[in-house]
């Protein structure tokens, strides 16, 4: 008998029992706590008098009062709050990008617990990570080695009416509550904040209600002699102001419940490992979701008690706000499948209005016009760690992603090039609308290639506002990203007006799908899904049903919505599944900027768009009277899309699908399967044809003589103007082999040839070298394949050197296709001057190569 097993049978648990305390308890007061509470202080009137003279009290959750004088904050603790729990929940009120940060960030919600220690206040953090059964006795040292730090501690300056007065400007006006500074980062050097200066330092409001106290603070940092002046949103780098919101909430006193995570739906979630289990995945990680009740329990569909209200900021452009409130409302379909009708609604901020978007009590979507935009929408939301209710949430959205203009463009060598970089990512970080703002640009360049009429123009501008909306309300309902959405439907599908109308492109509105724009003008449905797909109706309906009071009757209930996870408009993956990076992710099918299930196809065929456009833009895209900026974006755009679509066909090569179904949910169903040889063939072929031919980036050279930023001021002192094409291309290329050379990925076409893997690291790395060394063999050697053919050889140089992180068989490789190479290049011709030089230099660096190994 399995040994776990045996155990829970000795222990007399069953299944219902184990289901039953998946639900935590409400937390105990602390029973310690209140034993240490002393006596009651005797009144100290006239101390508190002398304090409170000159302040202005602000009654709610916390008794505040502020000095008319000189600012000073203090705060009442009641009796009755000592030994408590409450939420903190932080945002960033305004900021600067270089220092890390920006309006709206939120820095998440933590427990902390109100104690007193004799004369003292504390405020300590509450660990939430761990759960144990108090009907367990290890429950009695769930306290062990787990750090519950204090972060605040003040003196009581007076007592009266069981009340405690304690002065509070260093709780706010401080990193008490959380830290502030970014820690050094040595990999990123650069513009950082100086030392926290007090005295400049000062709280801005206090607005308070019964159930939250809210304090928006400024935070200086100051730094004499700062290394670096950041960017134009810096004015001075000496100085440089953090505004916060701090927020101290009641916890919610209601009937919502926590529901579980399930690997196989897509929520954010807190987790939280149990520490009596004794399961292999002792998990009791709960989804965000927020609390609906229905009017009328008894109704299959009922309006709710409290629905969940967007307020549209009266920052918003006239033109936008209605298709945003519609975009908003369409969630409610979802809504109705799991029983709510109109639990979604969408109010309009007057210019009246007396709040502003950092009142937590509304969820506002807000538009900023950046200097340095991070994002181009970002949807968070704040939540009880206790049980991943959602409390609150905001939609930043940044006209950037809408306006037409490159995020990036100061460098031409990689502008619009970062889809596929090496980025720190962070799960709960939003850059959907950075992709629409690059495609924007893309969309204007292609559509008087298309010849697609001016009603087309206008639903694109209306479906990328639609698509940028319902994404990031998805995120504020709970839904974390679906890239494997994409690759619900075939190529022919998304080309079929009547079926993509029906069922839309993708399964969700929580993908980064390419824009559909086709090879072939009279293949054009739709350019992006304006509305929910299946797998949000789906994934709505589990965290939003209502559920059964009774534990096992739940869990068979939760079962059966999951057991759909099978359906391919069902079909999900994250952003820890995805592949957008070199040697991230494993399934190709998980990925983003693609489209339908044959993503080497769609996207050869956007690269044949691109070289279809290329022609034409210096012939329409430049105006009268207007200087060539205009068409570098152009240029830029064109080539960074080529850039995205061979980063997509480059991820078939060592993929292998991902298969989370439950056993026996599926028959046949095996976790891991290797993409197929000819699939991986065909991605090679195709990176060998459009990344790595002599002729990849040929176009004419009337059009690179135009590609002239515009001059502003002294911006091209230190550096020069003329477009880097060799620069751009070779990192185009770069791109396109990187993941392909990746050790992660050399490594698992290794691995996965004992799961079905039939594509070598061999015969991968002989197929680049085909393709990067033969079709010039014997003849004249162009710049841009000299550039590739040196950085290829010390790729592998690389690989088989003394500091290699690569595995034995990948150096092996390696060392092969240096060896083939240095005989191809002894028998290759030199037709001319620059050729015979390049053929000497390759034959240097693999004869280095090779004797060093």
């Amino acid at each position: 008998m399995n040994k776990y097993l045996g155990i829970a049978l000795a222990l007399g648990l069953s299944v219902g029992q184990v289901n039953a305390q998946w639900f935590p308890t409400r937390v105990k007061p602390n029973q310690a706590a209140k034993e240490s509470v002393a006596k009651k202080a005797p009144s100290s009137n006239k101390e508190i008098g002398k304090i409170t003279k000159n302040c202005k009290e602000i009654p709610g959750l916390f008794g505040m009062l502020q000095d008319t004088t000189n600012g000073s904050v203090y705060m009442w603790i009641d009796e009755d709050k000592i030994g408590k729990e409450f939420i903190h929940f932080s945002q960033i009120a305004d900021g600067v990008l270089p220092a890390g940060f920006f309006r709206g960030s939120y820095r998440g919600s933590r427990v902390v617990k109100i104690e007193k220690y004799f004369n003292q206040i504390d405020v300590r953090l509450v660990n939430t990570s761990f759960y144990f059964d108090e009907n367990n006795e290890l429950a009695k040292a769930a306290d062990a080695n787990i750090n519950n730090p204090i972060l605040f501690s003040e003196k009581i300056v007076g007592t009266e009416n069981g009340k405690h007065l304690i002065k509070a400007d260093k709780l706010f006006v401080s990193e008490s509550l959380s830290q502030v500074k970014p820690t050094p980062n040595p990999k990123r050097p650069g513009f950082s904040l100086g030392s926290f200066n007090k005295s400049l330092s000062r709280v801005d409001r206090i607005r308070n209600y019964p159930e939250n106290t809210d304090v928006k603070v400024t935070l200086v940092y100051s730094n004499p002699y700062p290394k670096s002046g950041g960017d134009r949103s810096v004015s001075d780098p000496r100085s440089v102001n953090v505004e916060i919101y701090h927020s101290l909430i009641a916890m919610p006193q209601n009937d919502f419940r926590p529901r579980r995570d399930d690997p196989r739906i897509g929520y954010f979630t807190t987790q939280r490992n149990d520490m009596t289990s004794l399961s292999h995945t002792p998990y009791k990680d709960m989804i965000h979701r927020w609390y609906l009740e229905k009017k009328n329990p008894e109704a299959e569909i009922s309006e709710p008690v409290q629905p969940i209200v967007w307020w549209i900021e009266n920052t918003t452009p006239e033109e936008f706000r209605e298709t945003i409130r519609k975009g908003v409302l369409r969630w409610n379909a979802a809504f109705e499948k799991a029983g709510f009708k109109n639990a979604v609604q969408v109010r309009i901020q007057p210019d009246t209005a007396t709040w502003d978007a950092g009142d937590i009590r509304y969820n506002v979507l807000r538009w900023t016009s950046s200097p340095t935009p991070p994002f181009g929408g970002y949807g968070p939301s704040f939540v009880n760690p206790r049980t991943g209710q959602i409390l609150g949430a905001d939609i930043m959205l940044e006209w950037a992603s809408i306006s037409n203009r490159l995020k990036r463009e100061e460098v031409f060598s990689s502008a619009a090039l970062n889809i596929f970089g090496d980025e720190i990512l962070e799960a709960d970080k939003c850059f959907s609308a950075d992709m629409l703002g690059q495609q924007m640009v893309f969309a204007n360049t292609t559509f008087d290639a298309m010849e697609l009429s001016e009603v087309a123009r206008k639903d694109f501008v209306k479906q990328i506002l639609y698509r940028l909306v319902l994404h990031e309300v998805g995120h504020t309902l709970g839904l974390n990203h679906n890239m494997k959405a994409s690759s619900w439907l075939t190529y022919e599908e998304i080309k079929d007006p009547e079926k993509v109308r029906k069922q839309g492109l993708c399964n969700s509105v929580m993908e980064y799908p390419a824009i559909n724009f086709p090879l072939n003008k009279e293949d054009h449905t739709m350019f992006y899904d304006d509305n929910i797909g299946p797998y949000d109706f789906w994934v709505i309906r589990y965290g939003y049903s209502p559920g059964s009071e009774y534990s096992e009757e739940e869990e068979l209930r939760l079962q059966e919505i999951l057991a759909e996870s099978t359906k391919p408009e069902h079909m999900f993956g994250n952003d820890a599944d995805d592949m957008r990076s070199p040697g991230k992710g494993i399934d190709p099918r998980v990925n983003i900027y693609d489209l339908s299930s044959d993503p080497v196809a769609y996207a050869v065929d956007r690269i044949k768009l691109v070289k279809k456009t290329m022609p034409k833009i210096l012939e329409t895209i430049p105006q009268e009277g207007e200087s060539y900026h205009r068409l570098r974006s152009a240029y830029l755009a064109l080539t960074g899309e080529m850039g995205t679509s061979l980063g997509v066909i480059s991820r078939q090569i060592g993929g292998v699908y991902i298969n989370r179904s439950l056993v026996g949910q599926e028959e046949d169903a095996v976790p891991y399967t290797a993409v197929p040889y000819a699939k991986q063939k065909e991605a090679m072929n195709a990176i060998k044809r459009y990344a790595l031919a002599p002729d990849a980036f040929m176009e004419s050279e009337e059009l690179f003589r135009h590609l002239q930023p515009q001059r502003r001021g002294f911006n091209f002192f230190g550096s020069t103007e003329d477009p880097k094409l060799h620069d751009r291309w070779l990192n185009i290329q770069k791109q396109s082999v990187a993941h392909i050379m990746h050790p992660t990925v050399t490594k698992r076409l290794t691995d996965a040839s004992l799961y079905g893997n039939k594509y070598s690291v061999a015969e991968c790395f002989g197929d680049l070298t085909d393709g990067i060394f033969s079709a010039d063999r014997y003849k004249s050697v162009n710049t841009n394949r000299q550039n590739l053919q040196v950085f290829y050889v010390e790729s592998l140089a690389g690989i088989i050197g003394e500091k290699s992180r690569y595995d034995n068989i990948t150096k092996a490789a390696a060392l092969k296709q240096l060896q083939d190479i240095k005989k191809i290049n002894a028998s290759a011709s030199k037709p001319n001057e620059s050729t015979k030089a390049h053929r000497a230099y390759i034959d240097y660096l693999v004869t280095n190569a090779l004797d060093k190994d």
